[in-house]
């Protein structure tokens, strides 16, 4: 049998290529995008991929299943649990089977068991693996997507969140008390290769460890410690971070079917400044990937700073607009990357890009901003009645914050403008000083004059001002 484990660190995501290496098949569990990789790892290993199996519909990345069964020809495995609301809508014209609890794929020698694990979401599957081709009669792991990841579980809050679904975080968490039953029942020796790891929004404390066990997971996972349902709903909604924006559209995305890369239109290269400005004049959306330092010091006015960074995705997905053109000011080595990060989330209008450096040495509507520390945001405060905006996750605000600061958690800001003070000067500020670059180029984008980033966030601020300025907690 061959497992190849392939994570996406830009989208915390796994996906994993699993193969019969007597029939010489292999299937795809939750692909990506791009789905290059696997075909090169199994052409490597003399296989050919022959399905896709997807354990719910994503909200956080682009499935490849589409990608790969219109290019190979691969069978979609695809959940048919969850009701109506949640049934893919673009496989009728493409070979597939639809998949209930205790149905069984057949990949050769390969079997996998299909469990209906809702919790995360109505439709959410699970897949146990047995290599029938061996002498083990027994299961060797378990495919669990956003079920349960290692130390955490999978967040039930998404669809009341993003979708509207009312009710659905709270039916959400009795149906994960449920389906977290039935995995206390597998043998504990039983690996456990889940669809994410630390960094992904889909789960609050998420481990960095590729997999894990059944057995480790049920005695150190916080979510197996509870035996009251009551306990455990009310333990699992609670401090769950705020879910990016986007996650409704790629919901919508994966269920009615994305669009093949290869219809996606082509980045063209810009060179014409003036027709750059103009553009931006005329209200188009301009991020500029290089490093906030950089963007400080001089940017184009009305770009958006989003370095291309492991996070870059996530920011991406919560300020892109997605029904608007996206041009992009990049280091013209790192462009291909950026694109793949764009389309992996379902940003494929990218009309136009160009060169940072040069747009930036060549144009003549140029702006600033100011970093600062946190003993010179504070005489700010006190001398010319800055307001100070803290731009983290809610709960973190909740564990501590600068007194008389404005929340805003940074990927709301371009629909809370209106919330900002006039005619003061702003002090974003974060946790240390990545999440307010951001949120200061938001700001000066939106033509707020005075913008401050604070250097070294609230974890310096308690370090050089906690003496001056009381710290309030909640």
């Amino acid at each position: 049998m061959l497992l190849k484990y392939f994570y996406d660190e830009r989208l915390a995501q796994a996906s994993y290529l699993v193969g019969c290496q007597t029939s010489k098949q292999a299937v795809v569990i939750d692909p990506a995008r791009n789905i290059a990789p696997y075909i090169e790892a199994a052409e490597k290993h003399g296989m050919s991929i022959v399905g896709a199996l997807e354990t719910h519909i994503h909200a956080d990345f682009v499935s490849g299943a589409r990608e790969l069964a219109e290019t190979l020809n691969a069978t979609l495995y695809l959940s048919d649990e969850g009701g109506q609301d949640w049934k893919y809508q673009y496989v009728d014209h493409l070979p597939h089977r639809l998949l209930k609890d205790g149905d069984d794929v057949k990949i050769g020698n390969l079997i996998f068991e299909v469990i209906h694990t809702p919790g995360h979401t109505p439709e959410s599957l699970s897949f146990i693996l047995t290599d029938g081709g061996g002498h083990a009669d027994q299961p060797m792991g378990i495919f669990t997507g956003d079920f349960v990841f290692a130390g955490d579980i999978g967040r039930p809050d998404l669809l009341e969140k993003v979708a509207g679904a009312q009710g659905a975080a709270n039916a959400g968490a009795h149906e994960m008390f449920e389906s977290l039953e039935k995995f206390r029942e597998l043998p504990d020796y039983m690996q456990v290769w889940p669809g994410h790891g630390a960094g992904s929004a889909c789960g609050k404390s998420l481990g960095a460890i590729p997999s894990s066990t059944v057995g480790y997971e049920k005695r150190f996972n916080w979510a197996f410690q509870h035996t009251s349902r009551d306990l455990f709903v009310e333990a699992l909604l609670d401090g769950q971070p705020e879910p990016p924006t986007y996650f409704a559209v790629m919901k919508q995305m994966n269920k009615t079917g994305p669009a093949l890369l290869a219809n996606v239109p082509a980045t063209k290269e810009m060179t014409d400044i003036v027709q750059l400005e103009e553009s931006i004049r005329n209200g188009a959306q301009v991020i500029d990937t290089r490093e906030p330092s950089l963007f400080a010091k001089d940017h184009l006015k009305g770009t958006i700073n989003l370095p291309f960074r492991s996070s870059f995705a996530t920011w991406a997905g919560w300020i892109v607009d997605y029904q608007r053109p996206l041009y992009v000011l990049a280091n013209p080595a790192e462009l291909d990357d950026i694109k793949e990060t764009l389309h992996s989330i379902g940003i494929d209008q990218i009309p136009y890009a160009m060169d940072a450096d040069k747009a930036v040495a060549s144009s003549s509507a140029r702006e600033s901003y100011q970093n600062i520390s946190p003993k010179e945001a504070n005489a700010l405060l006190q001398e010319e009645h800055a307001q100070i905006l803290d731009v983290r996750y809610l709960n973190e605000w909740k564990e501590g914050h600068i007194e008389g600061a404005k929340h805003m958690m940074l990927g709301t800001i371009p629909d809370r403008l209106d919330e900002i003070p006039a005619g003061r000067p702003v002090i974003v500020q974060c946790g240390s000083g990545v999440r307010s670059a951001i949120g200061a180029s938001l700001l000066q984008a939106a033509g707020i004059k005075v913008v401050y980033n604070m250097t070294g966030g609230y974890a310096q601020w308690k370090k050089d001002v906690q003496d001056e300025n009381k710290v309030r907690k909640l």
